[in-house]
């Protein structure tokens, strides 16, 4: 006689569970931009867990990876615009396989926990919040590791134009994330177990719809605005562009020239839209000296500079005195992008794309803010703007207002710009901050603090903004807690998971022992 409980026993066969996964996983996409179909994230995770429910570590592996593949191939399809297959392939599929390797604690949990806690309790609350806090684990070691990670495609972030985004100023994103895939996980044991639909248990997953939709944004404090020009110089900033000497530099001149006479407290350019290192190079300091004068305001720039044998993709505050302030450089460059971590080893594999590398970015480790006249600014330089640390470490330094600097041209034709950008809102929301997000290329936007649009410019046009910029103090809890929320939900959903797999041997182990009552057979 069999002593496995149902919840122990696959709710679908392998057979259909492999190519949901997969359905799954493209369903998923269209949560992100273009589409951002943001209500799309609630079933594509309801069946990806549904798939799991009930697996063996070598069928959850197999689910795991088929989903992963099917959500990382589309959701990173830009990253092969320029570089062609390889390094879009190398990147889904050590996406996948993480995936892969994380899908075992949620099929473990969805094994061992009705085991441990049995009953409405376990059922309808502890165990949607374990699974929820393993996708979460899963989002957060994508995001870290190898080589820093990519914490692209969270769940969190397909939120940012539905009901649930304002939740992320108190919980930041990991947190959306969690609430998100704990309601998936809580209506799917409502269906799965009709028995326990009836009255207050069904109170927790209402509960939790009434936060997710009703919950405002929390509030910080209005203090006063900023005037900010913002030029977007479509030049030609891609890696392969055919360019002469100068070319984005005076592409961005050019755009400028309109903002003449205009009052502003800075002009803003895009990360790269200086082609040459102002630092080092006289010419390129006298154009910007001369520019600053001509605004009659501070220029914040970016350009590559060099420090030693070193070079940073960098920030700067220009004058008409020429640099002002300390240097922001890009806390997380872009492995295989912007450096090439482990060269010796990856070459032999791909020579000619690692050839193609020649510059190895450093780390920065400066503070994320400039002052800017008393105003603090909080920086971000490209993929910086996906990494929790460096947006939580501005506002933590200070930051009113938020400039994002960044260089799609190397994403032409894709929704690479788009998704970026909506990590952009995202943290207007949880930061209770504007933001100006500019490119060299688009999609540049001024982004309110509760996510609205305040001005914009279309892709692939050059052009400027003048807006006066919403500035604000305060910190949100997203900002306070979100580290300790982090940790609570992945290292405590793990330590749950292990305290369940204990309890599971140890009852194991103990019938066993347990001998058969007289006149039994064997």
């Amino acid at each position: 006689m069999s002593t496995a409980t149902p919840a122990a026993q696959p709710l679908l066969r392998l057979a259909f569970a492999a190519p949901l996964s997969v359905v799954a996983g493209l369903l998923l996409v269209t949560a992100y931009p273009a589409l951002a179909w943001w209500p799309m994230a609630l079933p594509a995770v309801a069946l990806a867990l549904l798939t799991l429910i009930g697996r063996r570590f070598w069928s959850a592996v197999l689910v795991g990876f088929l989903f992963g593949v099917a959500f990382f191939s589309v959701n990173l399809l830009f990253t092969a615009r320029y570089l062609g297959p390889i390094p879009w392939a190398a990147l889904f599929v050590l996406e996948s396989l993480l995936t892969a390797v994380f899908a075992v604690p949620i099929a473990l949990a969805y094994r061992w926990m009705p085991r441990v806690v049995p009953g409405a309790l376990g059922r309808l609350m502890v165990l949607p919040a374990l699974v929820a806090g393993l996708w979460v684990l899963r989002e957060q070691i994508v995001g870290s590791w190898p080589y820093g990670g990519f914490p692209w495609g969270r769940i969190g972030v397909s939120q940012v134009n539905g009901p649930f985004a304002e939740v992320a100023s108190w919980v930041g994103m990991s947190g959306l994330s969690f609430l998100v895939v704990l309601l998936c996980a809580m209506v799917i044991e409502l269906v799965r177990h009709r028995r326990v639909r009836r009255g207050i248990v069904i109170l927790p997953a209402a509960a939790l719809v009434a936060v997710l939709l009703l919950l405002p944004q929390f509030p910080t404090t209005a203090a006063g605005s900023l005037r900010v020009g913002a030029v977007q110089g479509n030049g030609p900033a891609g890696y392969f562009d055919q360019r002469a000497r100068n070319a984005v530099l005076n592409a961005q001149l050019a755009a400028s020239a309109p903002l003449f006479g205009q009052r502003m407290d800075v002009l803003l350019w895009p990360e790269g839209g200086v082609d040459s290192d102002p630092t080092a190079n006289g010419a390129t300091s006298a154009v910007l000296e001369e520019l600053s004068r001509r605004v009659d305001a501070p220029l914040l720039i970016s350009a590559v500079t060099e420090r030693g044998s070193e070079l940073f993709n960098s920030a700067l505050l220009w004058t008409p005195d020429g640099q002002s302030g300390p240097t922001y450089d890009k806390r997380h460059p872009v492995p295989f992008g912007e450096y090439v971590p482990d060269r010796a080893f990856w070459e032999p594999f791909a020579p000619d794309l690692i050839g193609l590398i020649g510059r190895e970015y450093t780390p920065g480790t400066a503070t994320p803010l400039i002052d800017l006249n008393g105003v603090g600014v909080g920086l971000a330089i490209c993929f910086d703007v996906i990494y929790d640390d460096v947006v939580w470490d501005g506002a933590d330094a200070g930051a009113e207002v938020y400039m994002f600097q960044t260089n799609n041209a190397d994403f032409r034709g894709t929704d690479e710009n788009l998704q970026q950008l909506a990590f952009a809102q995202m943290r207007a929301i949880e930061t209770g901050r504007s933001v100006v997000n500019l490119s060299t290329v688009g999609t540049s936007q001024v982004i309110a603090p509760d996510g609205s649009t305040l001005d914009a410019l279309p892709i692939d046009t050059a052009g400027h903004m003048l807006t006066d910029v919403p500035l604000r103090t305060g910190l949100t809890p997203a900002v306070v807690i979100g580290p300790a929320v982090k940790i609570v939900v992945g290292a405590g959903s793990l330590l749950g998971l292990l305290a369940a797999g204990v309890v599971v041997f140890v009852r194991r182990r103990a019938h066993e022992k347990t001998p058969a009552p007289e006149g039994t057979g064997v």
